[in-house]
């Protein structure tokens, strides 16, 4: 089975894009119905206590910390994502491009929120409406889900060493012989090339026999 070939920068582009304005958009309708089918600050149980959704407007980050600098978050999320395009200029790997394009379409979701929704420019508030109390007490969205699902991938692609470019990072190792001995460095096949010749008896003291056979010469 032969290799895929890498990504060219126009199609990782264009899986990058596409995938962020899926998420946007479904982040947004999402957030639409919520507005207009629940009440707000009311819980609504849709699988018990497994799932409840329960409308709120975020000014703040995770646990409404934050709640007096909105313009702080806005800032932060604007800075991620011009990362992300300026990184996806170089990306030639198929799962970093999925992985950005997912990421960068949640980032704007809340991001849209924070320009567009009241009170207004830059500080608006973000609508949050799941509630999964088993998991964790914190209220979130659609665009939540697939920033905290996609950094945790990211960490995933840069534990197991995957480069932008799709190649692997691999850690040095000791060459070994054919008998399974270990070769030291500067012999063998990894020696450095200003050395070809791994000689051991090289730059050491003549011998008795040596001195004998240059008499006779």
């Amino acid at each position: 089975m032969t290799a895929r070939p890498p990504l060219r920068a126009a199609a990782a582009g264009i899986i990058i894009a596409s995938l962020a304005v899926l998420v946007l958009a479904a982040d947004q309708f999402t957030k639409f119905l919520a507005i207009a089918l629940l009440p707000s600050e009311q819980p609504v149980q849709i699988l018990g206590d497994a799932l409840v959704f329960y409308l709120i407007r975020n000014p703040g980050a995770a646990f409404s910390l934050g709640e007096g600098v909105t313009w702080v978050f806005t800032i932060a999320l604007a800075a991620v994502a011009i990362a992300i395009i300026v990184i996806s200029r170089r990306v030639h790997s198929r799962a970093w491009a999925i992985l950005l394009g997912l990421l960068l379409g949640g980032v704007l979701g809340n991001l849209t929120d924070r320009l567009f929704r009241e009170p207004g420019f830059p500080v608006g508030h973000v609508v949050d409406f799941i509630s999964t109390p088993w998991m964790m007490p914190a209220i979130y969205n659609v665009a939540d889900i697939f920033i905290v699902t996609m950094m945790i991938g990211v960490a995933l692609l840069v534990l197991i060493g995957l480069r932008f470019d799709g190649t692997r990072e691999r850690a040095a190792e000791t060459p070994v012989t054919a008998d399974g001995e270990a070769t030291p460095v500067g012999t063998g096949t990894d020696r450095d090339a200003a050395f070809p010749v791994g000689n051991p008896d090289v730059g050491a003291p003549p011998t008795a026999s040596d001195a004998d056979e240059s008499r006779r010469d």
